[in-house]
Protein backbone atom coordinates (compact mmCIF):
# COMPACT_ATOMS: atom_id res chain seq x y z
CA UNK A 1 0.00 0.00 0.00
CA UNK A 2 1.31 3.42 -1.28
CA UNK A 3 2.53 5.60 2.03
CA UNK A 4 -0.03 8.57 2.43
CA UNK A 5 1.39 11.87 4.19
CA UNK A 6 -1.86 13.19 5.33
CA UNK A 7 -2.91 9.47 6.90
CA UNK A 8 0.79 9.23 8.66
CA UNK A 9 0.98 12.84 9.44
CA UNK A 10 -2.41 13.73 9.87
CA UNK A 11 -1.27 16.29 13.19
CA UNK A 12 -0.02 17.90 10.15
CA UNK A 13 -2.42 17.94 7.95
CA UNK A 14 -5.46 17.89 9.71
CA UNK A 15 -4.92 20.29 12.48
CA UNK A 16 -6.99 20.62 15.49
CA UNK A 17 -9.61 23.71 16.36
CA UNK A 18 -7.65 25.35 18.88
CA UNK A 19 -4.15 26.52 17.71
CA UNK A 20 -0.69 25.51 18.80
CA UNK A 21 2.62 25.05 18.38
CA UNK A 22 3.83 22.15 15.90
CA UNK A 23 7.36 21.24 15.53
CA UNK A 24 7.53 19.88 11.94
CA UNK A 25 11.14 17.93 11.02
CA UNK A 26 13.23 18.46 8.31
CA UNK A 27 11.92 17.23 5.19
CA UNK A 28 12.65 17.13 1.60
CA UNK A 29 10.50 19.25 -1.33
CA UNK A 30 10.09 20.11 -4.02
CA UNK A 31 9.79 23.61 -5.03
CA UNK A 32 8.51 26.77 -7.62
CA UNK A 33 8.97 30.48 -6.80
CA UNK A 34 7.68 32.93 -8.75
CA UNK A 35 5.51 36.61 -8.60
CA UNK A 36 2.28 37.80 -10.20
CA UNK A 37 -1.41 37.10 -9.78
CA UNK A 38 -2.27 33.40 -8.98
CA UNK A 39 -5.38 33.58 -11.10
CA UNK A 40 -3.94 34.77 -14.32
CA UNK A 41 -5.23 32.13 -16.57
CA UNK A 42 -1.98 32.30 -18.28
CA UNK A 43 -0.01 33.60 -15.83
CA UNK A 44 3.83 32.16 -14.02
CA UNK A 45 1.78 30.52 -11.30
CA UNK A 46 -0.04 27.71 -13.50
CA UNK A 47 2.68 27.32 -15.23
CA UNK A 48 4.59 26.71 -12.56
CA UNK A 49 2.14 24.99 -10.42
CA UNK A 50 2.08 22.43 -14.25
CA UNK A 51 5.69 22.03 -13.77
CA UNK A 52 5.69 21.28 -9.99
CA UNK A 53 3.01 18.77 -10.42
CA UNK A 54 4.80 16.96 -14.00
CA UNK A 55 7.92 16.68 -11.46
CA UNK A 56 6.08 15.42 -8.57
CA UNK A 57 4.44 12.23 -10.38
CA UNK A 58 7.68 11.85 -13.04
CA UNK A 59 9.25 10.47 -9.47
CA UNK A 60 6.00 8.98 -7.69
CA UNK A 61 5.85 6.78 -10.95
CA UNK A 62 9.79 5.73 -11.40
CA UNK A 63 9.35 2.69 -10.00
CA UNK A 64 7.77 1.40 -13.03
CA UNK A 65 10.90 2.63 -14.91
CA UNK A 66 14.32 0.88 -15.35
CA UNK A 67 15.51 3.92 -13.42
CA UNK A 68 15.57 3.10 -9.58
CA UNK A 69 16.01 5.60 -6.83
CA UNK A 70 17.89 4.99 -3.90
CA UNK A 71 15.29 4.23 -0.69
CA UNK A 72 12.40 4.77 -2.90
CA UNK A 73 8.71 3.68 -1.60
CA UNK A 74 5.37 4.16 -3.20
CA UNK A 75 3.78 6.96 -1.93
CA UNK A 76 0.49 9.46 -2.01
CA UNK A 77 1.84 12.87 -3.88
CA UNK A 78 0.60 15.13 -1.06
CA UNK A 79 -1.48 18.39 -1.02
CA UNK A 80 0.31 21.55 -2.65
CA UNK A 81 1.99 23.87 0.40
CA UNK A 82 2.46 27.65 -0.03
CA UNK A 83 3.92 30.61 1.31
CA UNK A 84 2.31 34.05 0.29
CA UNK A 85 3.55 37.67 0.36
CA UNK A 86 3.45 41.05 -0.74
CA UNK A 87 7.13 43.23 0.10
CA UNK A 88 6.20 46.64 1.42
CA UNK A 89 2.69 45.19 2.40
CA UNK A 90 1.46 44.34 6.00
CA UNK A 91 -1.22 41.93 5.93
CA UNK A 92 -2.64 41.15 2.59
CA UNK A 93 -3.97 43.66 -0.10
CA UNK A 94 -6.20 41.82 -2.81
CA UNK A 95 -7.10 44.41 -4.54
CA UNK A 96 -3.23 44.20 -5.98
CA UNK A 97 -2.52 40.65 -6.55
CA UNK A 98 0.16 41.30 -9.56
CA UNK A 99 2.86 41.97 -6.53
CA UNK A 100 2.24 38.63 -4.73
CA UNK A 101 5.40 36.94 -4.47
CA UNK A 102 4.93 32.85 -3.68
CA UNK A 103 6.88 29.56 -3.21
CA UNK A 104 5.00 26.69 -3.85
CA UNK A 105 5.97 22.83 -2.64
CA UNK A 106 5.16 19.55 -2.63
CA UNK A 107 6.63 17.01 0.08
CA UNK A 108 9.38 14.35 -1.23
CA UNK A 109 8.91 10.94 0.27
CA UNK A 110 12.35 10.23 2.32
CA UNK A 111 14.36 7.16 3.56
CA UNK A 112 13.66 7.46 7.74
CA UNK A 113 9.79 6.99 6.39
CA UNK A 114 9.43 4.16 4.49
Amino acid sequence: MAFDFKKEFNEYYLPPCKPEIVNVPPANFIAVRGSGNPNDEDGDYKHAINILYAVAYTLKMSYKTDYKINGFYEYVVPPLEGFWWQDGVVGVDYSNKSTFNWISVLLLPYPEIG
